[in-house]
């Protein structure tokens, strides 16, 4: 590769050395040089060697004060007297709060309200004034841009700044000088691409050879959309749990980096994304927040489809800024991310003796969730979490069970069923009548739920209804309204008036067997 490429800020049309620029980014003396952690536990059980750059050991627990820093202390004298702000879900706010604080400057952060609350009050401590305004970030960006027409204030870009992208390459410097032998690839996690961009530039500038690969969550997958369509696209829907990746679109300057250096982009699940942050805790007794485990996630995910063995992957533990009731949330899904728990629909007889003849085919797999109640004397539908050892074995109890007849259902993959029907087995209704059933998901703040019902109106009679709060930055409701199908499309219209994400799931085989 040349070592005096050029890569080119779009709306300048000015030369940008992105390697001359990491280099030059002077902010050790706020920002730490963190380490890069061997992983014994999780490289033995998936047969590479995998090395943790930890930035969630930042004093603000994420990697963002590094751009965040590097781009305010390059301001003019001007710019810093008169101030600025910023629009973000947490991490990048607490750098621009404690790089602000640190130079003597003020600064406004403008926050969505379903933004965690710890990152919320973590700004405030370090001295910003705090703006909550929107569900999104888009709409906190929005009002932020307001406020520099108002005020004269400097905007503090997220991850689309040059000075941001050159800060957060300081990571690979560290990574390269941390690590002198054999790298066979680079893990990052994307969400606007500062951090990717910054990392990718300097590795392909100083080793070639490295693989980047870009790590999106399946349902905030903007760069993959990107790079599929060779354009800047809009995702219409932008999944909330990983927050701190939860971006609609690919930025304007890291998109050409990111499509000259980054060599693939895997997506991951957030089940997938569970599991990561359970593995990331047993080799550091570290809990990092979902964007922090993308990258361990993304590898494993690499490993899985490629077979690779005995390489040497580098995964950037990129924040740890996550409420702790989160966590309830995080253990149940883990298991099943970790693919050592399948979940079933199981129909077994409605007598005496059958639920110990079940145990018994299972044979030594524990039973890790049952859920049950008597319905009639005919067959009794069990909804049963089991402990497997692999993908494999799954397969193989399946077959199992249905070799010994019982008839079953792998709910493994239903969210449906993870997220509301484990919780209410057993609750049939034979007075409902005609009945349509969907999924929602909106975003998570207070009075959520009752603006979600006031916007639902009155017009059908609501006959099933589950809400739990994960205490996280999404509320899932699951909805029965009394109507027929010829109804379904004047029901959807109204549904669609709501502005939520939503799923019909009226013949969903789950909701047949427990609910129906």
């Amino acid at each position: 590769m040349d070592s005096n490429f050029h890569i080119f800020q779009l709306d300048l049309l000015m030369p940008i050395d992105y390697p001359k620029k990491i280099l030059a980014a002077d902010i050790y003396d706020l920002v730490r040089v963190t380490p890069l952690d061997e992983t014994p536990k999780l490289s033995s059980r998936i047969e590479n060697r995998v090395v943790l750059k930890r930035e969630d050991l930042q004093s603000v627990f994420s990697f963002k004060l590094r751009g965040a820093y590097n781009c305010i202390r390059l301001l003019s004298e001007a710019q810093k007297k008169a101030g600025v702000v910023a629009a973000s879900a947490g991490n990048h706010a607490q750098g621009v709060a404690l790089a602000s604080r640190h130079l003597g400057i003020k600064a406004t952060i403008v926050m969505p309200r379903t933004t965690p609350s710890i990152k919320v009050d973590a700004v405030r401590a370090l001295g910003s004034k705090v703006i909550l305004h929107g569900d999104t970030y888009d709409e906190a960006s929005a009002h932020a841009h307001n406020l520099i027409e108002q005020k004269g204030l400097t905007y503090i870009h997220p991850f689309d700044h040059p000075d941001v992208i050159a800060g957060q390459g300081t990571i690979a410097v560290e990574i390269l000088q941390q690590l002198t032998g054999d790298i066979d690839a680079i893990f990052v996690a994307v969400g606007g691409g500062g951090l990717c961009a910054g990392v990718a530039s300097y590795i392909k500038h100083i080793r070639p050879e490295i693989r980047i690969v870009a790590v999106e969550p399946a349902d905030a997958a903007c760069l993959k959309l990107a790079l599929d369509t060779g354009r800047r696209g809009r995702l219409s829907h932008v999944g909330l749990f990983a927050d701190g990746v939860a971006v609609a679109q690919i930025g304007a300057k890291t998109f050409p980096v990111l499509k000259q250096f980054v060599d693939e982009v895997v997506t991951v699940s957030t089940d997938e994304i569970c599991a990561a942050i359970k593995d990331i805790y047993e080799d550091t007794r570290s809990i990092v927040e979902p964007a922090g485990a993308l990258s361990v996630a993304g590898i494993k995910s690499y490993i899985a489809r490629t077979g690779a063995k005995s390489k040497t992957f580098v995964g950037i533990n990129c924040g740890a800024n996550m409420n702790f009731d989160r966590l309830r949330y995080i253990s149940e899904r883990t298991e099943i991310g970790e693919k050592r728990e399948a979940v079933f629909a199981v129909t077994i007889p409605e007598k005496a003796g059958s639920f110990r003849k079940f145990c018994r085919t299972l044979g030594k797999r524990s039973i890790t969730e049952f859920n049950y109640r008597y319905k009639d004397s005919g067959a009794a539908h069990i909804y049963v979490g089991v402990q497997i050892a692999t993908e494999k074995d799954r397969e193989v109890l399946v077959t199992e069970l249905r070799t010994a007849g019982y008839p079953l259902l792998d709910l493994t993959d239903d969210e449906l069923a993870k997220n509301h029907i484990r919780h209410m087995v057993g609750g049939h209704s034979a007075k409902v009548g005609e009945e349509l059933i969907y999924r929602f998901e909106f975003p998570e703040r207070p009075g959520a739920l009752m603006a979600f019902l006031s916007t639902l109106g009155s017009k059908w009679n609501i006959s099933m209804f589950h809400y739990r709060n994960h205490g996280a930055a999404f509320g899932r409701v699951m909805l029965g309204i009394q109507a027929t199908k010829s109804e379904r499309k004047e029901v959807g219209e109204s549904l669609g008036s709501l502005n939520y994400e939503y799923w019909e799931e009226t013949d969903n085989p789950a909701i047949q067997l427990f609910l129906g």
